[in-house]
């Protein structure tokens, strides 16, 4: 089973998230991860969802969520030049003795420390998945506390036949 990556486009309006997430659940497919916000155009959100499967799952995905009314536009986005990036905060345990280890290691990772606690650090990381997972398994053995990850993110690189530079596929 592969990973692919979905970019859909759709109106803001309430409810167009649970009819998402509810083609998903009733269909047994599992998110992997899923992030959701506001595009460039007024009304329309931008939502990229990772999933697990093979090519036959997705194209049903894609058809389906193409169906939903309030979805103007879904594209798969694994096989082609893409951008993909993820924010990870990491809450690391960082006694008197440990805090010039914990910051030297996030500059190497071009993360960056973002609150001081008497016992603690919390370090934000941006940039692709494998870099996000690589700082979090280093951070490990001081004890993470605390970790929230946003996800992937994706746009379509410009100049590869698709978009016009703005992540978009198409024109809506």
């Amino acid at each position: 089973m592969e990973k692919h990556t979905l970019i859909a486009l759709m109106e803001n309006k309430p409810g167009v998230l649970n009819r998402v997430s509810g083609l998903f659940r009733r269909r047994n497919y599992n998110i992997e991860s899923l992030s959701v916000g506001h595009s460039e155009v007024p009304g329309i959100s931008r939502m990229t969802i990772v999933l697990h499967g093979d090519d036959r799952i997705v194209e049903q995905v894609v058809k389906q969520l193409e169906k939903l009314v309030n979805v103007t536009e879904v594209v798969e986005v694994s096989h082609v030049d893409t951008v993909f990036r993820e924010l990870a905060l990491i809450k690391v345990n960082a006694g008197p003795g440990k805090r010039s280890e914990i910051i030297e290691l996030t500059s190497v990772f071009r993360a960056r420390v973002v609150d001081v606690g008497a016992t603690s650090l919390t370090v934000e990381i941006t940039g692709p998945e494998s870099r996000v997972n690589s700082l979090i398994g280093l951070l490990q053995p001081y004890g993470i506390s605390e970790l929230a990850r946003t996800g992937r993110v994706a746009m379509v690189r410009s100049g590869n036949g698709h978009g016009n530079g703005s992540g978009y596929v198409s024109e809506l």
